[in-house]
């Protein structure tokens, strides 16, 4: 009313008054009153800034990459940025004057475009592929100290990468490689694992051999212990033989000595008295069998010879045993 308006802008939002061409107040999140037809407003978002971009460029081994992410910027000094870009409210308080506002973004994603096509230059395709952490930090690096943060009073909080893509083509490239790669990985480990069986089963059969070798080598011993011991044995059986043998000789010669001289005593007695001597211990049955013996030589002299059933009786009985 009679050019009178009210404006209250956001905690986010740095305002400045200017009359006549004079900054009456400046601030953030202030509310006042002012006279439309002499004063200009202008209004600078401080808060924080996420925009995302999506732009391709080529690697050193000129292989052609998407890269997509965004970066987040906050306006840190809002009366240098207002001196270069227009932030004028226009006279219905609500729209700006100009596009300036809508070129800030775009100049700080050129300037990391720029920073972005430098970097991968100088790195290639697997490199890019590969690296972002690096080219990430590489890119944030470049944006915070670069002239275009500086010059328009802006603070780069962060960049970030979220894909670097190559073409379909190339992509089905390298994953064919990867694929024939992991293929000859898994062929690689197939025949070392199989090597390894074939060395540890080379190595169980030689130790077999060589156990083989070894109880050989200890039955050998073992039988020539043996051999040595039967021929230590023998040597003493040898050694006894020799020494029985020797005693039964002299032994058969004592016997003959002797039985030389009996038979050489009794040729010299009387036949009565060595028939005494034989029948001398005798059993009595075998007396009486050399009485009838005698009788029956001298048979010739005897007239008549009476034996009692007795004595037959008795003979019998020790004749025949029970």
């Amino acid at each position: 009313m009679f050019g009178y308006r009210f404006i209250k802008v956001q905690p986010t939002d740095f305002v400045i008054q200017y009359r006549r061409g004079r900054v009456i107040r400046e601030g953030v999140g202030l509310a006042f009153f002012y006279f439309a037809p002499t004063t200009s407003l202008v209004v600078i978002p401080v808060g924080s800034v996420d925009v995302p971009f999506i732009f391709e460029e080529v690697t050193r081994d000129f292989q052609q990459v998407t890269v997509q992410g965004h970066l987040t910027y906050r306006i840190a000094d809002p009366k240098k940025l207002s001196r270069l870009l227009d932030y004028a409210l226009a006279p219905s308080g609500r729209d700006y004057t100009s596009d300036d506002p809508k070129r800030l973004p775009q100049r700080l994603i050129n300037h990391a475009r720029v920073l972005t096509r430098a970097a991968l230059k100088s790195r290639t395709l697997r490199d890019a592929l590969g690296q972002s952490d690096e080219l990430v930090a590489s890119l944030l690096e470049g944006l915070r100290t670069s002239d275009t943060a500086a010059s328009h009073g802006l603070e780069v909080l962060g960049f970030s990468i979220l894909a670097v893509k190559p073409t379909p083509e190339t992509g089905r490239a390298l994953e064919a490689e990867a694929r024939e790669q992991l293929l000859r990985d898994a062929d690689n480990a197939i025949y070392a694992r199989r090597n390894s069986a074939v060395e540890q089963e080379r190595a169980i059969k030689e130790n077999e051999l060589n156990t083989e070798i070894a109880l050989e080598v200890k039955r050998r011993e073992i039988r020539e212990t043996q051999m040595a011991a039967d021929i230590a044995l023998e040597g003493t059986k040898k050694d006894l033989v020799a020494l029985a043998s020797a005693n039964a000789k002299e032994e058969a010669d004592a016997k003959a000595y002797a039985l030389s001289s009996l038979m050489k005593a009794l040729s010299q007695a009387d036949e009565k008295t060595v028939s005494a001597l034989v029948s001398a211990g005798m059993d009595p049955s075998r007396l009486i069998a050399l009485a009838f013996k005698e009788m029956a030589e001298n048979a010739d002299k005897i007239g008549q010879l009476n034996v009692s059933p007795d004595l037959l009786r008795e003979l019998l009985a020790k004749a025949v045993p029970e």
